[in-house]
């Protein structure tokens, strides 16, 4: 299947998890972990998905972050889907969440789709075709100074040890503030990277994420001309639990900031 087809097919599946989202208020929200929780929707969106690309796609496997990894596929290729990122802020009824779903080949995400429900933003990248919101190219800020820069960073951790990985978060954050515009935080790493891609703003730090929270979000901010790195500033890959993209222009400033905390 060429990967025009798996555009249009990841498409399709962001559309109908973004129908459910709209459509269906949560009955049931429950405890995940410590502040962290997950709703009957995340569920049933990841549910239909999975069901629509293993009936279209039935070779490639799958990685979901409801429920897992399901058929490992007949390839090296991974379906892996986000089907709220930004649960809390969905079940608080703030409209900054997203369907993320991302095509992973080799450690590389190639095929990308992300909607954000409630802001009727369509985002989409195939690997070399560059990145689209609502059929328009799109490309990352020309910012230049950090002064001049909106950055946004991933949640504060919470779970297990939250207090001691807070603090490089918080020394992040103090950083930030004495040298950008505006620090902000959105709640869902889907959108920080589709915003930096549509330069809305020039830079996002995400750390301590899983595989689906930012693989759609990386491919498409790299095809809107974004640097993406890990918080080193080595390749980022589907491993890589750190993510910094950026505009040219504040890249290497900001990856500075991050090495500094």
């Amino acid at each position: 299947t060429g990967l025009d087809a798996l555009q249009d097919f990841a498409d399709r599946a962001v559309r109908l998890g973004s129908d459910l989202v709209r459509s269906t208020r949560p009955h049931q929200v429950r405890e995940k972990g410590d502040r962290d929780v997950v709703t009957d929707v995340d569920v049933t969106v990841e549910h239909e998905i999975r069901a629509y690309l293993d009936r279209v796609t039935p070779g490639i496997g799958f990685l979901g972050e409801e429920e897992g990894r399901s058929s490992s596929g007949t390839g090296g290729d991974v379906w892996t889907l986000d089907p709220i990122d930004g649960t809390s802020n969905f079940t608080h009824g703030l409209p900054l969440c997203a369907v993320s779903l991302a095509l992973v080949r080799d450690g590389q995400p190639i095929v990308a789709a992300i909607t954000a429900p409630f802001l009727n933003l369509r985002y989409r990248a195939t690997h070399g075709a560059g990145a689209y919101v609502n059929d328009s190219r799109m490309h990352a800020s020309d910012t230049s100074s950090l002064a001049r820069a909106i950055v946004s960073i991933g949640d504060y951790a919470v779970g297990p040890h939250a207090s001691e990985r807070n603090q490089r978060r918080l020394e992040l954050t103090a950083h930030l503030s004495a040298q950008v515009e505006r620090v902000r935080m959105f709640g869902s790493a889907a959108l920080d990277l589709a915003w930096v891609a549509e330069g809305r703003t020039d830079g996002t730090i995400v750390l301590g994420h899983q595989p689906w929270d930012t693989a759609a979000g990386v491919l498409i901010a790299r095809e809107a001309g974004a640097v993406v790195t890990d918080a080193r500033g080595d390749e980022q890959t589907i491993a890589s639990t750190e993510t910094v993209a950026a505009s040219t222009g504040v890249a290497e400033a900001l990856l500075s900031l991050v090495r500094a905390a």
